[in-house]
């Protein structure tokens, strides 16, 4: 093992290293305080001669003076098919106060995507006993059948009944579910893992919780460590395995904190230019493959502002198809709605700052429907100008009004449904 005390400065939870020896990327570390104390990292990116490390834990403690022993080894997933019916955290730990998972292999969690000449193609059905998905939407093993959810809505309450409820038709082919939260808090944890055990559901599950206060490298190799998992049981276990995971906006969040603490050069509203990249090395990994018997089916669930769901049913019902430029002027649309939530938080904030120590709830409520006020006016007239700016687009014809009206139209159909909700 290479052990170092070249710290050079630390900034959140990085950790930067000189080193003189070949490091390897997702290298485990160890980082030894004086008092004796260890806490792990990993590597995220190496230099000629500078070492980023991310700590799993806080970094109080670290100084100058801390030892860096690089472990040579990555992070490996203990797997056997004993890990049915238990509930880890979010780097893999038991948190159902049972032993330690006794394996059959220890997988690496990086994976890889799966080679589309290997792929085969979906067809057969799973059923989660959800009606509209089951009718109009129908999850096929092997499938990505993405949830999109407002905040507040009960997405988590609809994870937890399609884990309940999904099956395979065909009593003699194995099935299992792998459920994978995100950021959640601790109340929350509490609630999935009492109506895993009550309803009995756990007995085919794996059931992974990352919380809130739980460091963010944490909640980048969850997910990783449920597909490597979920690889195990369905390739050479001949499993239909259907991965949940809820909620990926917490997840693309954990991305954009690491990025900032590399000092990354930013994208859009901050989030870090590989975030697709990286989504899509995660989304994948689902799939059947020639020749094996098992399949990976994924319902990635992801929060965003409600009037980008609302704006979906124009689209709807214009007969409009989603597709790659669409799909962009949502995400025009998503930094200027964020924008005005901001503006909004920040009024309230200023109201609840005056709060006295004998405010009641009605004080309270007052407050925030003043503040709501003051800004509602300002907001529903500047989304409206950024709705009209887009008009002119849908007078374009031939070959650029194909390409550039969809974006334009759902640009639209969310500010104009934004500004409705700022004034409602």
């Amino acid at each position: 093992m290479k052990e170092y005390r070249t710290i050079t400065s630390i900034a959140g939870p990085l950790v930067f290293v000189e080193k003189t020896e070949p490091v390897g990327y997702m290298e485990l570390v160890n980082v030894i305080l004086a008092d004796g104390t260890v806490k792990r990292g990993q590597v995220l990116d190496t230099s000629e001669k500078l070492v980023a490390l991310q700590v799993f834990e806080t970094t109080a403690g670290i100084d100058r003076h801390s030892k860096i022993r690089f472990t040579g080894e990555v992070i490996k997933m203990p797997v056997s098919t004993e890990i049915l019916g238990r509930i880890l955290s979010g780097s893999g730990e038991p948190l159902d106060g049972g032993p330690e998972i006794v394996p059959d292999k220890r997988l690496d969690i990086t994976g890889a995507a799966i080679n589309p000449y290997a792929r085969d193609n979906p067809s057969e059905f799973i059923q989660t006993g959800i009606s509209t998905i089951d009718g109009m939407n129908t999850l096929v093993r092997g499938q990505k059948l993405p949830i999109f959810s407002g905040s507040g809505l009960p997405h988590n309450d609809l994870a937890l009944q399609i884990a309940r409820q999904a099956k395979v038709l065909g009593a003699e082919e194995a099935f299992a579910v792998i459920f994978v939260a995100m950021g959640i808090t601790a109340e929350e944890a509490r609630h999935f893992m009492n109506d895993f055990e009550r309803t009995g559901a756990l007995e085919r599950a794996v059931v992974f919780l990352n919380l809130a206060d739980d460091p963010a490298i944490e909640r980048l190799i969850t997910p990783r460590l449920a597909l490597t998992t979920a690889e195990y049981l369905a390739y050479e276990h001949d499993m239909h395995v259907l991965v949940i995971l809820t909620d990926m906006t917490n997840y693309c969040e954990a991305l954009r904190q690491i990025g900032a603490a590399r000092e990354e050069v930013p994208g859009r509203r901050g989030y870090p230019g590989y975030m697709y990249t990286d989504l899509a090395s995660i989304y994948e990994r689902a799939g059947r493959i020639r020749g094996k018997t098992g399949s990976i089916t994924q319902i990635p669930i992801l929060t965003m502002p409600v009037a980008v769901l609302l704006a979906f049913i124009p689209f709807r019902m214009m007969g409009m198809s989603a597709n790659i430029m669409s799909l962009a002027g949502l995400a025009i649309a998503f930094s200027e709605l964020v924008d005005a939530s901001i503006v909004v938080v920040e009024q309230t904030h200023k109201k609840l700052e005056n709060a006295g120590a004998d405010w009641t709830t009605a004080d309270y409520r007052s407050a925030i429907v003043s503040a709501v006020k003051e800004v509602g006016g300002p907001s529903f007239f500047a989304l409206l100008v950024i709705a009209v700016s887009f008009l002119p687009v849908l007078t374009l014809e031939a070959q650029e009004g194909r390409l550039f009206k969809p974006l334009a139209y759902t640009k639209n159909f969310s500010m104009i449904v934004a500004a409705a909700l700022a004034i409602t």
